[in-house]
C-alpha cells in the first residue's frame, strides 16, 4: 500500500509538469523514403534539399560482417547455445556481442572528425577534398562516445568486457582486476599516436558523457557521466553498490557521475561526486521522479527515473538539459561541480528521454525518445506518430512546458530500425534549425522555430541494410559542423552530406550558415552561435522576413536596396543609419519570431553603418 500510495502521489505531481504536447500528433505518411531498395552496399537513396558528397567506408580493423546485429538472430542463437549446453554439448554462441563494431558518436576539432565505435574511435583529416583516415585506435568496451578539449580525448567505455589497457581479449568473470568500465581520457597531442593517460572507473559504466568548463578556473574540466548499465559488485569496485533507496540508501542507482580533470595533470583525474539530482526537493527522497511503468492504459510503457542517458550543457547562460530515462530535467550548472535540478518534465508518450538539444537563445529545448532502445522498427505505418519522436519544450521562468511532437514524416519498414536520435543545431540566423538522425529512416533536418509547428525542410535516406531481416544499422549521430553534416552510419562508415537551398531555405540563410566557423565542438556541450555583421546575414534576415505577412513591404523593399548595394560595395551609410533606426522603431508593433528578426537586422546595419 505505500508504494501503491507513492506512485499515486508521484503521478499527481508529475501531471503538473505535462505540458500541451501529448495532444498534438503530426501526420506521417508514405513518400519516396518508405520502399527503397536495399543492401550493405548500392543500396537506393532517396534525398530532398540534401545532397551526399563522401561515404568513407569503414576500414578492416572495424568490420566484421559477422558483428553486424540482428536481434532476432543473435536471441536465437543465445538461445540455443544455452540449451545445448544444458544438454552437455558444447555451444557455439555468436562470434560477437551486440554492436561490436558500430560506429557512434562524434568530437570535432580544427580539421579533424573523431568518430567513436564500440571497438575504439577513429580520427579523419576533413581538410582536403574528402575525408581521409588519420588514426584508427582499436580499443573495445563499448559505446564509444567522444568528446574533446584541447590535446585530451575522453572516451566512454561500459562493456563488462572492457580492459584497463585496451586489449581486444575479454575481461571474464564476474570479478575482474583488469575490468574497466568508466571515462578513458587520451593524450592527442600527437594525433597519430594517441596514449591513455587516465581511466576513470565508475559504478555503471559510462554510456555517455559531456564536457563542462569551470567559469573559474581555466586550468580545469568537469566530465559529467551517464551510466546506463547494471551496477558493478562492490568486490571489484569498493563503493558501488545496487538496490532501491529503500533498501539501500547509498545505492549506485538514481545519480550522476562528476569527474574533476586537472588539463595540466590528467592522469590525477578523479569522481569527486554522484550528486541524487532526481531526489525530491522537499523530502529529500533519493528517487524523487518518475517511477517507471504506464500512466493510463492507452500511454506508453514508461522507463524509471534512476540515471541519465544524455546531459547537454550550454555554459554561456549556466543550465543544462538532461534527457534521463523517464524525464526531461532541467539543472542550474553555474557551479559545475555541484549541479542542481530546477525543472522537470513527465509525459506519458515519452518511453525514453533519450537526448537534448537547446536552441541557440536557451528558451527552447528539444527533447528525443529511444522507443525500442534504437534496435528497433518504430517508424512502421502501425507506429504511433507521437512515440519514438521528439517532444519540443519551451522554458519559461525555469519551467519546461511541452509544446509538440515531431517524427520523421515517412513511413519505414520492419527491417529497419528507426526512432529518434542524435542531432545538432543548424546554424541559420534567425531560426532554429536541426539535424537529425533516425537510425535507418536516415537523416532528417527540422525547423522548430515556431515550437508547436516543427516541420521537414530536408533529408536523406537509404533503403535497410537488408530488406528482409532487421539488422541494426543506419545514421547513429548527424550533427552539422564548419558548413557540412557529418553523419555515423553504424554499419557503412562515415558520410559527408550538403544541404541545399531550396523552397524552405533561401541561398542566404545556406551560405550564413555555412559562414560559422568553430575550432572545437563537443555536440553535448553547446556554445552560443554568433554571425560575423555581413550583407549575406543581412539578407538571410530579410527572406525570412519576406516570407510572413507582418512587415510593410515598402520597408522591406527598402531593405533589399540598402543590403544588395552593401554586397555590391556600394555601402550607404547614412542610409543604412536612417534604415537601422526605422527597423528597430518598427520591430516594436510587430509580435513573435518576426519582431526579433527586424530588431536583429536593425542592429546589425546600425553596427555596420557606425
Amino acid at each position: 500500500m505505500k508504494h501503491l500510495l507513492k506512485c499515486t502521489a508521484a503521478i499527481g505531481a508529475l501531471s503538473l509538469a505535462m505540458g500541451a504536447a501529448q495532444a498534438q500528433v503530426n501526420a506521417v505518411g508514405e513518400d519516396e523514403r518508405t520502399a527503397l531498395a536495399g543492401g550493405l552496399t548500392g543500396a537506393e537513396s532517396a534525398s530532398w534539399n540534401m545532397a551526399l558528397e563522401h561515404n568513407v567506408p569503414p576500414i578492416d580493423a572495424f568490420f566484421d560482417e559477422r558483428a553486424l546485429f540482428a536481434p532476432a538472430q543473435f536471441m536465437e542463437a543465445m538461445r540455443a547455445a544455452r540449451e545445448a549446453e544444458e544438454r552437455g554439448e558444447e555451444a557455439s554462441p555468436p562470434a560477437f556481442t551486440p554492436l561490436a563494431m558500430a560506429n557512434t558518436d562524434f568530437a570535432f576539432q580544427g580539421d579533424h572528425v573523431i568518430m567513436g565505435n564500440y571497438h575504439g574511435f577513429l580520427v579523419y583529416n576533413i581538410a582536403g577534398d574528402a575525408p581521409e583516415l588519420v588514426t584508427a585506435v582499436v580499443c573495445p568496451g563499448g559505446q564509444g562516445d567522444v568528446s574533446v578539449h584541447g590535446d585530451l580525448l575522453f572516451l566512454s567505455v561500459e562493456h563488462n568486457r572492457a580492459r584497463l589497457d585496451c586489449g581486444s581479449e575479454a575481461a571474464e568473470g564476474d570479478v575482474n582486476p583488469d575490468r574497466f568500465r568508466g571515462i578513458r581520457i587520451f593524450d592527442i597531442s600527437d594525433i597519430t599516436a594517441p596514449r591513455q593517460v587516465a581511466a576513470v572507473q565508475t559504478c555503471r559504466g559510462s554510456h555517455t558523457h559531456t564536457l563542462v568548463p569551470d567559469p573559474a578556473d581555466a586550468n580545469v574540466i568537469y566530465v559529467y557521466n551517464s551510466g546506463t548499465q547494471p551496477v558493478r559488485s562492490g568486490d571489484e569496485l569498493e563503493f558501488c553498490s545496487d538496490g532501491q533507496p529503500g533498501e539501500n540508501p547509498e545505492t549506485s542507482l538514481y545519480s550522476i557521475d562528476i569527474i574533476r580533470v586537472p588539463l595540466d595533470a590528467p592522469g590525477t583525474a578523479e569522481l569527486i561526486d554522484s550528486p541524487r539530482i532526481f531526489a525530491d526537493r522537499e523530502t529529500g527522497e533519493i528517487a524523487g521522479l518518475w517511477l517507471g511503468g504506464r500512466m493510463g492504459v492507452a500511454s506508453q510503457r514508461t522507463a524509471q527515473t534512476n540515471h541519465c542517458h544524455d546531459i547537454t550543457v550550454y555554459p554561456e547562460i549556466g543550465i543544462a538539459g538532461g534527457a534521463c530515462s523517464g524525464n526531461g530535467i532541467l539543472l542550474d550548472i553555474t557551479d559545475p561541480a555541484n549541479p542542481t535540478r530546477i525543472a522537470e518534465l513527465f509525459d506519458p508518450d515519452m518511453a525514453y528521454w533519450h537526448s537534448a538539444t537547446f536552441n541557440n537563445e536557451g528558451d527552447v529545448v528539444v527533447f528525443t525518445d529511444e522507443w525500442g532502445g534504437g534496435t528497433a522498427a518504430r517508424c512502421r505505418a502501425e507506429d504511433p506518430a507521437n512515440w519514438g519522436a521528439n517532444l519540443i519544450a519551451t522554458i519559461e521562468d525555469n519551467v519546461l512546458r511541452g509544446q509538440a511532437f515531431y517524427k520523421l514524416p515517412s513511413i519505414q519498414g520492419a527491417s529497419e530500425n528507426c526512432v529518434a536520435h542524435n542531432g545538432s543545431l543548424v546554424p541559420v540566423p534567425g531560426r532554429d534549425i536541426m539535424v537529425q538522425s533516425w537510425y535507418q529512416g536516415g537523416i532528417s533536418v527540422m525547423d522548430f522555430t515556431d515550437p508547436q509547428a516543427p516541420f521537414e525542410i530536408a533529408y536523406f535516406d537509404r533503403g535497410p541494410v537488408d530488406p528482409d531481416n532487421l539488422i541494426v544499422a543506419g545514421y547513429w549521430s548527424s550533427y552539422w559542423y564548419n558548413g557540412r553534416i557529418y553523419a555515423s552510419e553504424i554499419a557503412r562508415g562515415l558520410d559527408v552530406l550538403r544541404l541545399e537551398a531550396g523552397e524552405h531555405l533561401s541561398e542566404a540563410e545556406l551560405a550564413a550558415a555555412e559562414a560559422v566557423m568553430e575550432t572545437q565542438v563537443n555536440p553535448q556541450t553547446q556554445t552560443r552561435i554568433v554571425w560575423e555583421d555581413s550583407a549575406v546575414v543581412a539578407q538571410a534576415y530579410l527572406d525570412q522576413l519576406a516570407r510572413g505577412e507582418s512587415v510593410e513591404a515598402r520597408l522591406l523593399e527598402r531593405a533589399g536596396t540598402e543590403v544588395s548595394r552593401w554586397a555590391d560595395g556600394r555601402m550607404n551609410r547614412g542610409n543604412l543609419r536612417r534604415l537601422s533606426r526605422d527597423l528597430i522603431s518598427a520591430a516594436a508593433d510587430v509580435e513573435g519570431r518576426d519582431g526579433a528578426r527586424l530588431t536583429a537586422l536593425g542592429e546589425l546595419l546600425g553596427r555596420v553603418a557606425g
